[in-house]
């Protein structure tokens, strides 16, 4: 049957929008569909600094929506609120009143790395998922509650860490993954800064990252964390065989209850990771050197990476390949994590890799304390 002469223009335009649409946009414009809403999101504690670098980059994301701030300190709130020009409608004492008045889809977590499993526990009873900042918590005994409430509750817990957003780092991982530098046999990560203080984080940042109970240790935690999250996504989850760890407190006078160097060696039954973690590095630095069997790649800052192979008879410096929108920052994944576009498992900020790098860390400070070397089996399932 053929088109009657006078409804040829409007099937005409209808396939020439379709066309236009698929061809430029890769959307569905002329079929009537439109973005998903504003992912909302709320705030749960303001005392980590790195709560700044969302406050400052959500401006950026109009596909996320800030709808509450939970933090018991008024002033604090202030402070960010006359820095970001934020509504007094967002702030709310308690983070258990704010999810019941504001219905979040997740919530970001800027507390003290101890109060972690706190935060976890209230937001899961109202089937809330959560993100929060480096490291997942203080022990291993925690990651392992935390894990048993994320899957009661059936919520996503995932670790928001710098470098997982460095295509640096998935670079060097997809040349492990293609078989390009053979059998990993030697790892050796760096990360740190010149120390907390000596940057100028924030007093109530610096108050709980000095306090061993708030932040599981010093340089230890909050920069071999870096590291062992690497080696555990490089190594697909295998646990090492033992765990050796010595810090030094070469800065008694700023740092009395921390340590401010760490070194942590992994041993695997064919690899080693020497995983340095410090707040003694002349300046900020966050790489990784990755040693194979017939190749390595050296990352270098967020996006730059230094290979050599087999037979090459130099190495090459080559600009890592963007990440795909959906894993290039923490918003954009957890947007995808919560739309069933991605799946976390195994990632650098899932939880089944951090309940392991939990149990190296928990290891890693009871090697430190006895100068012995820590034997480990696989965490149950």
């Amino acid at each position: 049957m053929k088109p009657m002469p006078r409804l040829l223009p409007f099937i005409s335009a209808f396939w020439t929008c379709l066309l236009v649409a698929l061809v430029l946009t890769g959307s569905s414009a002329c079929l009537g569909q439109q973005a998903p809403p504003p992912l909302r999101v709320a705030i749960v504690g303001l005392a980590h600094g790195h709560v700044e670098g969302f406050l400052s980059a959500l401006p950026k994301h109009t596909d996320v929506e800030l709808v509450g701030i939970a933090d018991s300190d008024p002033a604090l709130f202030a402070k960010y609120q006359k820095k970001y020009s934020l509504a007094e409608t967002l702030f709310y004492r308690s983070e258990a009143n704010m999810i019941e008045k504001t219905h979040p889809q997740a919530v970001l977590v800027y507390t003290s790395i101890g109060e972690h499993r706190h935060a976890i526990e209230i937001a899961a009873q109202y089937g809330v998922s959560v993100m929060v900042e480096k490291p997942l918590t203080i022990s291993l005994a925690d990651a392992l509650a935390i894990r048993e409430t994320a899957r009661k509750y059936k919520i996503h817990v995932l670790v928001n860490y710098e470098t997982t957003w460095y295509s640096s780092n998935k670079a060097a991982y997809d040349e492990v993954e293609q078989g390009r530098l053979g059998a990993i046999r030697r790892v050796v990560i760096h990360d740190g800064h010149q120390g907390p203080k000596e940057i100028g984080v924030p007093p109530e940042f610096l108050s709980w990252l000095t306090d061993p109970a708030q932040n599981g240790a010093g340089a230890l935690y909050d920069f071999g964390c870096y590291g062992v999250d690497l080696m555990t996504w490089l190594m697909r989850g295998e646990t090492p065989l033992t765990v050796t760890a010595v810090v030094n407190h070469d800065k008694p006078q700023l740092y009395p209850s921390v340590d401010d160097d760490a070194t942590i060696v992994l041993q695997y039954p064919h690899a080693q990771a020497v995983i340095q973690g410090s707040w003694n590095w002349p300046f900020s630095r966050k790489d990784m050197e990755v040693y194979g069997a017939t190749g390595y790649a050296i990352t270098v800052g967020p996006d730059k990476v230094r290979l050599r192979h087999e037979h090459d008879s130099e190495e090459q410096t080559s600009t890592a390949a963007p990440l795909s929108e959906s894993q290039s920052n923490s918003l954009n994944y957890l947007a995808a994590v919560l739309r069933g576009q991605s799946d976390p498992k195994g990632d650098l900020t899932a939880l089944d890799t951090n309940v392991i790098v939990m149990q190296i860390l928990d290891a890693a400070r009871e090697s430190a304390r006895t100068g012995k070397s820590v034997k480990l089996t696989k965490v149950g399932e």
